[in-house]
């Protein structure tokens, strides 16, 4: 990792280092990117470091942010996304705040959070993330028909070629329908979503083949790795 595979966004934070400085940090911030779905602990391992020599640097806050949002630490998760959105001004991680006050149980502070302001000026991509956690959220608080209607938007409609949001998109969808009772329904949007889910995001074919009764077996899990 020789840390020039940063976005060039997050290359212009870290001219505010010292050359040297700002090359360790980039390889620290790429390999947070590396290692967060496959090693938490040594992902966060590199976000402190990067955290400690760039503290200041909002990619820096937002890698130790995310760290702790795939960990479940919903406070230190809010407070380093904050942080980074204080130093940076962009609230693009908005709709992961908005998921870690519902995580922290926060739903009303949750919800006023994805009314804000700041929520309506995202890009369209991040809109469909804040409204897919929306959904969630209305679901907790048993408001069933809000949480399907809330996600009835015009990039609902199943196209030729999916975007990268259309497979959670689906999937939130068929979980709306499905706490509204609406098992058909459910079943073809989970279905939708499994053929949208190129890169195996969601669990949508085993949810598909749980409403179809179908029960997978492993016949290799007892045998040695060999």
């Amino acid at each position: 990792m020789t840390g020039h595979e940063l976005d060039r966004s997050v290359k212009n934070q870290l001219r505010t280092l010292s050359k040297e400085n700002a090359e360790g940090v980039a390889q620290h911030l790429v390999m947070v990117a590396t290692l967060l779905d496959t090693d938490i602990e040594a992902a966060e391992a590199h976000a402190e470091t990067a955290v400690r020599r760039a503290g200041r640097v909002p990619a820096a806050r937002e890698a130790m942010g995310l760290v702790a949002y795939r960990k479940g630490d919903w406070a230190k998760a809010l407070s380093e996304f904050r942080t980074a959105r204080r130093l940076s001004g962009s609230s693009h991680m908005l709709p992961l705040m908005v998921d870690a006050e519902r995580g922290l149980g926060r739903l009303d502070r949750a919800l006023d959070l994805a009314a804000s302001p700041e929520a309506r000026s995202l890009p369209l991509d991040e809109r469909i993330e804040l409204a897919i956690v929306v959904s969630g959220i209305r679901r907790d608080l048993g408001q069933l028909e809000a949480a399907a209607v809330g996600l009835e938007i015009p990039q609902l409609r199943p196209t030729a070629s999916p975007k990268p949001w259309t497979a959670r998109l689906f999937y939130a969808y068929a979980e709306a329908k499905l706490a509204l009772g609406d098992t058909q329904s459910a079943r073809d949007w989970f279905a939708r979503a499994a053929d949208a889910d190129l890169e195996g995001e969601t669990d949508a074919d085993e949810r598909l083949a749980d409403l179809d009764g179908v029960h997978v077996t492993d016949l290799l899990e007892d045998l040695d790795d060999e």
